[in-house]
Formats: structure tokens, C-alpha cells, sequence
């Protein structure tokens, strides 16, 4: 048995889709699970609660974590270490190796490429809680209690309900007939990883037992892009003209005093404002692996937004 915690997100949806090609045995788990494939098994359960979490996980083989939580840092601080803490004890407790989808909050702004080996060294609140719910995992794996991988996405793009600035900013303005924006530069390099490449590489590395004990950066096209660029090849699928404005500062504060969401971005935006590099060169030669291009992702999202 494969089980995925946090099935409904994007990337459990996609993760789901990519499993049947190792298993006939998956497990999906949430609130309120839907099935992906046709012979996925739902679990109703609340990771919050310990018990829930301990009879989701029984009789798995492999777990993958890839809830999400609200974008707030109050939620976080209080509630990943809850869920983290009950998916390593049900793990542990069941001999199930964990696979944990993580983002880089926890390096903080990094000058020049990030890797699997850059710096825990968070500038944000909300990196201070996954550097700490990151931290639980590999010390775990230290004592020798749990076998379990951490794999880390830059910022995502793709078909499908995708959240982030490419998706809601770009192309879902771009099929809605408005103008596209970005946040602060549209002139700096900006890694963007492919929700499918994403998805396929995460079950990879969950079925590959030498991947363990490891964190691994899933596989991103190393030719970064702007975001200058991303509208340009947006608009071009599209068949639009790229028109675009920034976002700048001045503008989302103003904004985040009436919405809370746009607030709790604001202490991420280095991450926007710098360059955003990520290396995934580990995981490209260990499994001979090339990333969708830019071109080839994009067009592809906005063939399927189209149907």
C-alpha cells in the first residue's frame, strides 16, 4: 500500500496519477478524499488528530506528506508540527517510510543556485516552521527510527488548480482576457518548477529505496526564466498580445491592509524581488531525467486550460 497525506492538493492529485505505474494499492487521505484512479482506496481522516493519522497510515508501505495548510503563519506555527509530528509517529509505529513534498522556504534568500546542501538559514516566519518540520524528519532518520526523504519544489506552474504567481497572476488572467502581472521583477531569473514533472518525480523517488535518507530537488529546467519571459510565452499560446504590469511593493502593501492573503505573502517577497535559482542537477543524473522546457510546459498548461 501507497498512501498519499493530503490527497485533493495539486500535487497529491498528480502524485495519484503517477503511482499506478509501481502499485495497484493507493491510499488517498483527507478530509474528504475523491478518488484519482479508478481503484484508489479513501481514508476520511484529520492529520491533526493523532489517532486519525496513526489508522490512515496502517498497513502502508510508503506515505507521502503533501498536505497543504492555510497560507497563514499563525496556522503553521501551530499546526505543522502537530501533523508532522503524528505522520513520523504513525510511520514509525508502522514501518512505513515517509516521503515528504517540501518547498525552500527554510534556505532563506540564496545567493546564486540553491541545492540540496545550501544553507537552513530562513529570512520568513513561515521558513523558520518548515526548516523546524524538516528538522523533525532528519532527526529521526539520525536515530535510526524512520526511513524517509524529503523532496523540494521551486515555485510550481502547471495545468490543473495550480496556486502561485504563474498561475493566478499569468495565465489564468491571460484566458480570462485580462492583462497579466508579476510581483515586483519581471527582469530577474526565476526558477519555476512543472507540476508533472513534479508529481512523476516524487513517485520516483518513493519507489527508489537507495533514494532514502536524503533530500532531493525535484527536476526544474535549469534555464531559468523571468517572469518578462513566462508572460511572453504565456501570451504566444495563448495567441494574445503580452501585456503585463508589476505589482510593486508600495501596491501590495496597500492591498494586504484589506486582505489578509496578500499580508501573507509580503514577508516572501525576496523571493520575487532577487533571483530565484534552483539546482535540481542531483536528481536529473541520478535518474537520467530532463525537465519539461519552459516552452514545451507552458503550452501544454494552456492546452489543457482550454479544454
Amino acid at each position: 500500500m501507497q498512501t498519499i497525506l493530503g490527497s485533493p492538493g495539486v500535487i497529491g492529485i498528480e502524485l495519484a496519477r503517477q503511482l499506478p505505474q509501481y502499485t495497484r494499492h493507493i491510499r488517498l487521505v483527507s478530509r474528504q478524499p475523491e478518488k484519482i484512479n479508478p481503484e484508489d482506496e479513501t481514508f476520511a481522516a484529520d492529520l491533526l488528530d493523532p489517532e486519525q493519522t496513526m489508522r490512515a497510515v496502517e498497513g502502508s508501505e510508503i506515505v507521502y506528506l503533501t498536505t497543504g495548510l492555510q497560507y497563514n503563519v499563525d496556522v503553521w506555527r501551530e499546526q505543522w508540527p502537530r501533523i508532522m509530528e503524528h505522520v513520523i509517529a504513525a510511520c514509525e509505529a508502522h514501518h512505513a517510510k515517509l516521503v515528504f513534498f517540501d518547498n525552500v522556504y527554510m534556505y532563506g534568500r540564496v545567493k546564486g543556485w540553491m541545492t540540496e546542501s545550501s544553507a537552513i538559514q530562513p529570512v520568513s516566519e513561515k521558513g523558520k516552521v518548515r526548516a523546524q518540520i524538516a528538522a523533525m524528519i532528519t532527526t529521526e532518520v539520525e536515530k535510526g527510527r524512520l526511513t524517509a526523504l524529503i523532496s523540494r519544489s521551486a515555485d510550481f506552474y502547471g495545468p490543473g488548480p495550480v496556486n502561485g504567481v504563474p498561475n493566478l497572476l499569468v495565465l489564468q488572467r491571460l484566458k480570462a482576457g485580462k492583462n497579466a502581472q508579476w510581483l515586483l521583477n519581471a527582469n530577474v531569473l526565476h526558477s519555476l518548477t512543472y507540476v508533472p514533472d513534479a508529481g512523476k518525480a516524487t513517485a520516483m523517488l518513493g519507489n527508489t529505496p537507495d533514494a532514502f535518507n536524503q533530500v532531493w530537488h525535484l527536476p526544474t529546467q535549469r534555464e531559468a526564466i523571468t517572469g518578462r519571459q513566462f508572460i511572453q510565452l504565456a501570451a504566444e499560446a495563448f495567441g494574445v498580445p503580452p501585456k503585463f504590469a508589476v505589482l510593486h511593493k508600495w501596491q501590495l502593501r496597500l492591498v494586504a491592509l484589506m486582505n489578509s492573503s496578500v499580508r501573507e505573502t509580503l514577508e516572501m517577497n525576496y523571493q520575487n524581488e532577487f533571483e530565484y535559482l534552483f539546482d535540481s542537477s542531483k536528481f536529473e543524473k541520478a535518474f537520467h531525467y530532463s525537465p519539461a522546457s519552459y516552452v514545451d510546459g507552458i503550452r501544454e498548461s494552456v492546452r489543457l486550460m482550454r479544454v
